[in-house]
């Protein structure tokens, strides 16, 4: 399920590249979660490692996730 909402996500990441030459990308709805590499597949990987970092904190913390492709994230918690 994880690896489903992850892909999804990442599909509507945006890349550009920088003055520098460098490579930034971010994802729609993920606030703070962007990546700034010298390639754009080193982007990709560090915005897909960034992704899965603020998914897991966000669940721990029992913060909103935005729906993504009609996918939703969250913790059933058991009594």
């Amino acid at each position: 399920m994880i690896l489903e909402y992850i892909k999804s996500a990442m599909k509507n990441a945006r890349y550009e590249i920088l003055e520098d030459h460098t490579f930034y990308g971010e994802i729609r709805d993920f606030q703070g979660v962007y990546a700034n590499e010298p390639t754009l597949e080193g982007c990709r990987e560090e915005l897909e490692s960034t992704l899965e970092d603020w998914l897991l904190f966000s669940l721990v913390k029992n913060l909103p996730i935005p729906e993504v492709d009609g996918k939703k994230l969250q913790v059933k918690r058991s009594a």
